[in-house]
C-alpha cells in the first residue's frame, strides 16, 4: 500500500550512472554530500560473487594489517557485501578451506570477530550508544573536517579512502578512531557516526564495537596510535608528509581518562532469548504474498526470497531513519545498484517512507535481521513468515564481554 507517509519509486536501471541519477532524483534530500559512488566498489550480487572468487587467502596472516602500498594488503575487501547479505560469513568460511593453515586460521578468526559483533549488537542494541565498560567524556570539540588534520599524510590518505571509496583496512580504521578520541579527546560517538555515514560496510555492530574496543569504552584497555604504526604499516607516508619533521603523533598519546561504569546486564547473560537470535526454524502464521527485503539481506540467497521465488519483493527506503542518519551518497548508490540488479531477475517494488505503512497490510515473508530496528518494525508489521538468520555461530546465553571467552564458548552453526 501507499499513503501520505510513503511514495512509490520507479525501478532503477542498471549501472553506476543510473544509480547516481536515481539517488539524485529521489533521495538527494537524505544525504550528507554531493552524489557520487565509491571509487572502488559497486553494489550487486555479481560484483559480490566476483570479489569472492578473486580473493586468495594465501598471505592473509602476514599482510592483513598492511595499509600501504595497496599491493601488499592482505585484507579481503569483502565486508561491504557481507554487510548487505550479498555474501554470508559461512560462504567466506567455506571459500578459504584448503588454503595455508595459518592464513585460514587468521581469516576465520576475523570472521568470528564479525559474528561476535553481531551477537554483541543484537543483544545490547541501543545500549551500545554508550560505553559498555567505561565512559570517555570528550575534552574537545571538532567536526569531520578538522578532527583529522589532513596535513598529516597518514590522516589524508586514510580519510581520503573513507570519503572516496567508503572502505578502509581495519588498521586504518583503528588509526582514525584512536587519533580522534584518544589523542584529540573528541566524542567517540561522533567519530563513530562519521564512519557510519561513509563506510559501505557501515553497521552499528562492527563499526560501533570497533570504536568501543579502540577507545577503551568497551574493553579493559585502549589502542594508542602514533608514528610508530605508520612507519610499520605505511612507511612511505611519513617520507611524503609535510609535517615529517614536526610530527604531531611522534610520541605515544596520553592514556584516556576512562571512567568505570555499571555494565549492562546483557554483557553477562541474554535476557531477551529469541529476540536476540531470531527463530531457529521458519515461523509461519499464514500464507505469504510478499517478500520483505531489508538492508541486511539483499542477496539472491536471502532465505525468505529463496523460499518464495515467485513472490514480489518489497524494499522500503525508511525516510525518517535516513533523514536522521544523513548517509553518504556512496552508501545509497551501492544499495540502488544492488536493487537494480535484483530487479532484473525478481519483481521488486521500491518505496520511500515508513516501512510499517507500506507493509502492515501485506502478508510478508522476511529473514530475521539481528538489529533493533528490524525487531521494532517486525512487531508492528507481524510477518506471515519469518526465516532464520544465517548465523555462522548461533547466539548463546553466556557472557559476551570478552571476544576470546565468547570464541571458546560458541560452535560453528551447521
Amino acid at each position: 500500500m501507499t499513503s501520505e507517509l510513503t511514495t512509490g519509486l520507479p525501478t532503477p536501471e542498471l549501472g553506476r550512472d543510473a544509480a547516481a541519477a536515481f539517488v539524485t532524483e529521489h533521495l538527494a534530500h537524505l544525504i550528507c554530500d554531493d552524489v557520487r559512488g565509491s571509487d572502488e566498489f559497486s553494489g550487486g550480487q555479481r560484483a559480490a560473487d566476483r570479489a569472492l572468487a578473486a580473493f586468495d587467502v594465501e598471505g592473509y596472516a602476514r599482510h592483513r594489517n598492511e595499509v600501504l602500498p595497496v599491493s601488499r594488503r592482505g585484507a579481503s575487501g569483502l565486508s561491504p557485501y557481507v554487510r548487505h547479505g550479498l555474501l554470508t560469513l559461512r560462504q567466506l568460511w567455506d571459500h578459504v578451506a584448503g588454503g595455508p593453515e595459518r592464513d585460514v586460521s587468521k581469516f576465520r578468526d576475523e570472521l568470528f570477530w564479525q559474528e561476535f559483533a553481531r551477537h554483541w549488537y543484537s543483544r545490547l542494541g541501543t545500549k551500545t550508544r554508550r560505553g559498555v565498560c567505561n565512559a570517555l567524556p570528550p575534552t574537545a570539540t571538532a567536526d569531520f573536517d578538522t578532527g583529522w588534520d589532513r596535513r598529516m599524510a597518514c590522516m589524508d590518505n586514510t580519510v581520503g579512502e573513507l570519503l572516496n571509496d567508503g572502505w578502509m583496512v581495519n588498521q586504518a580504521r583503528m588509526w582514525l578512531a584512536s587519533h580522534w578520541a584518544v589523542r584529540e579527546g573528541l566524542s567517540w560517538q561522533e567519530g563513530e557516526d562519521h564512519f557510519f555515514r561513509h563506510l559501505l560496510d557501515g553497521s552499528r555492530a562492527a563499526n560501533r564495537l570497533g570504536w568501543q574496543w579502540t577507545t577503551g569504552v568497551g574493553a579493559s584497555k585502549h589502542y594508542g596510535f602514533s608514528r610508530y604504526q605508520v612507519e610499520k604499516r605505511a612507511g612511505a607516508l611519513c617520507n611524503l608528509c609535510e609535517l615529517n619533521r614536526w610530527c604531531p603523533i611522534e610520541d605515544w598519546p596520553p592514556n584516556p581518562a576512562l571512567e568505570p561504569i555499571s555494565e549492562p546486564v546483557e554483557l553477562r547473560r541474554d535476557p531477551h532469548g529469541i529476540r536476540t537470535s531470531g527463530p531457529k526454524h521458519v515461523v509461519e502464521s499464514r500464507l505469504a504474498d510478499t517478500v520483505w527485503l531489508t538492508a541486511e539481506s539483499l542477496g539472491v540467497g536471502d532465505p525468505a526470497l529463496a523460499a518464495r521465488p515467485g513472490l514480489p519483493a518489497v524494499f522500503v527506503f525508511d525516510e525518517r531513519l535516513l533523514a536522521g542518519l544523513r548517509l553518504s551518497s556512496k552508501r545509497l548508490i551501492f544499495l540502488v545498484e544492488t536493487l537494480a540488479e535484483l530487479s532484473s531477475t525478481t519483481t521488486v517494488e521500491l518505496h520511500l517512507g515508513d516501512p510499517v505503512a507500506v507493509l502492515q497490510d501485506r502478508a510478508v515473508a522476511v529473514t530475521f535481521a539481528p538489529v533493533p530496528g528490524f525487531r521494532s518494525r517486525a512487531e508492528a508489521i507481524v510477518p506471515a513468515e519469518t526465516h532464520p538468520w544465517p548465523w555462522l555461530a548461533a547466539p548463546r546465553n553466556g557472557p559476551i564481554s570478552s571476544f576470546s571467552a565468547w570464541r571458546k564458548s560458541v560452535r560453528l552453526h551447521r
